[in-house]
């Protein structure tokens, strides 16, 4: 593994599309185009390159490939090792083989399909570990005179080339090509201590490099493994039925859609699936961050990665193994993980100026004083070989693409898919929030509220009239009633002679009593409305109720209210957002007294009714205008103007919706709002980490290079200084994979 020394360029966000066009403002993307040349090619290749770690070897293929007139864009994903190429016809073997002249070996990945990357190369440790008792031996040698001169010098020589070979290789690569990556930093720093005779200090400062690449590549592999851990989740077989009756396990990848599978008590569901037998819970967690299983019954949609946990299941595949909700929110990850975030642009760009600039000064180092102010040329020479070490910003390049996906890990386990580190790292300025009402803040699905009965009279009226009038009707409130007596488990009555009213309600006869269900209109169009009668339907529309009535031909009956309720995690996650200092408006095309309604249950700060959707698009707008960082949280379709608009947008319900995932900038994959505070709140750590580890990599340089133009500080201090800030930055951002 080759540290990260340099970067290749500096590399702007894209213009991010919600499958619909942007109304002025820029996003970017949550594919790798976002930070790289677009694929415009006829063909497209992924290659795995287990070399490729890092900026220092995206660099050395991107000047190479791009020399190549066969060669039309290029996307790399470091953590997971794949360089993806458009090219020519012709062109596929011209990339394998300039990939191999630069000492990498290409394998070429199959298309369609999301596999588990490979496990890392590891190399035998006992050459390092006899490379570091040479330089051990040398250094005894050397300070304690035990032997001749040669001998420190073959010791020296013997533990450079057992663990330094690689490096050599590499610089040499890396200078040809013009490049001064750390490899190529550490074979000239090496090479100049051995000119001045200081044998045993170059063996010394080799090995240490080399022990630092090994930690720093186990260290790296944690957040590898977090990708890896996702793709874990479903299992490569399932027992599908076969045509005669019988089960059989197969290989997912073979199952088509329509197949039956079966799940046992325990097992992880291997494919997306809608539940055609039995009954169980199932522990979504995994997928939709849920901390309570969620109970599957016939007709009910299961994912691939969930565990089934109580009965057993049966359920016909509705997406395949490259299409499952699980596999697309991997494919989400990944290339969410090439789009840099605003302090990694900043860091990438620092990087390109600050490695030349301070090669540049130890060579003024090296020369200057000795020739000006008669200094010692070995002492000075020497100090200008520590600057090298201290050259490398592998601490600070590291630091925040490890720190990135590891929230964008951390943020998939808890059921939050996030498109790209700038929204990660930029959810922090989140200022104003805009929700869609129904599905957002409420369920979505009206249910009868409220049955009062008029009469006072004391003569018995039979609820389940208005539940069977109502269970012939197709309307949204009349299905809300027929649902309710269904829960209470009430018996309907035939209905004859029935017939729609439209606009209005309908009528029937039920036990030969002719019977009306409808609303205000239908009651003053029969006679039967009174001051009484206004007073109680204005009370319940005032709540964002919808309210029908029912009546015979002489009296109005009964009243029925049924409203769209609000989910309990609305309010919870308003209340946190405001602790956040997050200001929320509701945007509903609903008239102003339910949004009033929903407004006052939900404690938003601001509810707007009766909204187109060019409305919603001007309210973000007219925020924005003010200097605002605004998100908006729709279903994706119906608010796509104001989705695409504003800063963030937020998808509610992922799981399953193949439109939300592709569009939203961060996928909701439950209904839970809660996970937009949590969201918040990941985006504030994940800053602070950053600023932490650019602090302590900058500080630690800083100080380094004042003891080295001082003459306090050694090749192998330098190089060891180096090895413990980078682990340091490295673990520090894995801490937001803590759960």
């Amino acid at each position: 593994m080759s540290r990260c020394c340099d970067h290749s360029h500096e590399q702007a966000p894209a213009r991010h599309d919600h499958a619909h066009d942007h109304a002025g403002h820029d996003h970017a993307s949550a594919a790798t185009q976002a930070v790289d040349e677009p694929l415009t090619g006829p063909l497209t290749t992924r290659i795995h390159i287990e070399q490729m770690d890092c900026p220092t070897e995206e660099r050395l293929i991107r000047d190479a490939l791009g020399r190549l007139p066969a060669v039309a864009g290029l996307q790399f994903n470091l953590l997971q090792r794949v360089l993806t190429v458009s090219h020519a016809e012709d062109g596929l073997a011209q990339v394998l083989a300039a990939i191999r002249a630069l000492g990498f070996t290409p394998k070429l990945e199959a298309a369609g399909t999301i596999e588990q990357p490979a496990p890392p190369v590891r190399k035998p440790w006992w050459p390092l570990a006899l490379a570091g008792v040479m330089a051990t031996a040398s250094e005894v040698v050397h300070f304690a005179t035990l032997g001749p001169g040669w001998l420190v010098a073959l010791l020296a020589v013997a533990a450079i080339g057992l663990c330094g070979l690689n490096t050599y290789k590499k610089g040499w690569i890396a200078l040809k090509n013009r490049n001064l990556n750390i490899n190529a930093l550490m074979s000239i720093a090496v090479t100049g201590a051995v000119l001045i005779g200081q044998w045993p200090e170059a063996a010394m400062v080799m090995v240490l490099f080399t022990l630092a690449e090994l930690i720093e590549a186990r260290s790296l592999d944690r957040a590898r493994n977090a990708i890896r851990g996702l793709m874990d989740l479903a299992p490569s077989r399932a027992t599908v039925r076969q045509a005669d009756g019988g089960w059989q396990e197969v290989d997912v990848q073979a199952i088509g859609l329509g197949a039956v599978v079966r799940v046992r008590p325990g097992e992880r569901i291997s494919l997306d699936g809608e539940v055609v037998g039995g009954s169980s819970t199932v522990n979504q967690a995994p997928i939709t961050g849920e901390s309570l299983p969620v109970e599957k019954r016939t007709g009910d949609l299961v994912f691939a990665g969930t565990i089934n946990e109580a009965g057993s299941l049966e359920f016909r595949v509705t997406a395949a193994a490259r299409d499952t909700t699980l596999a697309r929110i991997i494919h989400a990850v990944e290339e969410a993980q090439g789009s840099r975030a605003p302090t990694q642009r900043f860091v990438d760009q620092f990087s390109r100026i600050y490695t030349p600039a301070v090669f540049a000064f130890a060579l003024v180092v090296a020369v200057l004083p000795p020739l000006v102010m008669g200094g010692a040329w070995f002492d000075w020479i020497y100090r200008a070989l520590v600057l090298l070490v201290v050259a490398c910003p592998c601490a600070l390049v590291i630091s925040t693409p490890v720190t990135i996906v590891s929230g964008l890990a951390a943020a998939a386990r808890k059921g939050i898919l996030i498109k790209g580190g700038v929204y990660l790292e930029n959810g922090r300025h989140l200022a104003q929030l805009a929700l869609d009402k129904t599905g957002t803040l409420t369920h979505g699905k009206p249910v009868q509220t409220d049955s009062v009965h008029l009469l006072e009279t004391g003569e018995p009226i039979h609820a389940t009239w208005a539940a069977s009038l109502a269970a012939r009707s197709d309307h949204p409130v009349s299905r809300a009633l027929a649902l309710h007596a269904a829960e209470q488990g009430q018996g309907l009555h035939e209905v004859e002679d029935f017939e729609a009213l439209p606009g209005r309600g309908t009528q029937g006869r039920i036990d030969g009593k002719l019977l009306y269900i409808g609303n205000h209109r239908l009651v003053e169009d029969l006679g039967l409305c009174s001051a009484q009668l206004e007073q109680r339907l204005a009370a319940l529309e005032r709540q964002g109720k919808s309210v029908v009535v029912l009546c015979d031909e002489q009296r109005a009956l009964m009243l029925f209210a049924v409203a769209d309720t609000v989910r309990q995690t609305s309010r919870e996650a308003v209340a946190e957002l405001h602790e956040l200092g997050v200001r929320t408006c509701m945007l509903t095309g609903d008239n102003a007294h339910t949004a009033a309604a929903i407004a006052e249950q939900v404690g938003v700060d601001e509810a707007r009714g009766d909204l187109l959707p060019a409305d919603k698009l001007a309210w973000v707008e007219a925020r924005q205008a003010q200097g605002k960082v605004v998100g908006m949280v729709g279903d994706g379709i119906n608010d796509a103007p104001a989705l695409a608009r504003a800063e963030i947008g937020f998808a509610m319900g992922a799981a399953g919706t193949d439109t939300a995932i592709e569009t939203a900038d961060v996928a909701l994959m439950d209904d839970d709002l809660r996970k937009i505070p949590a969201f918040v709140r990941l985006s504030r750590q994940t800053h602070a980490i950053l600023l932490q580890n650019i602090v302590l990599a900058l500080g630690i340089k800083a100080i380094f290079l004042g003891m080295t133009l001082a003459g306090e500080a050694t090749m192998w201090m330098a190089v060891f200084a180096d090895m413990g800030v980078s682990l340091m930055v490295v673990f520090n951002g894995l801490r937001l994979l803590r759960k």
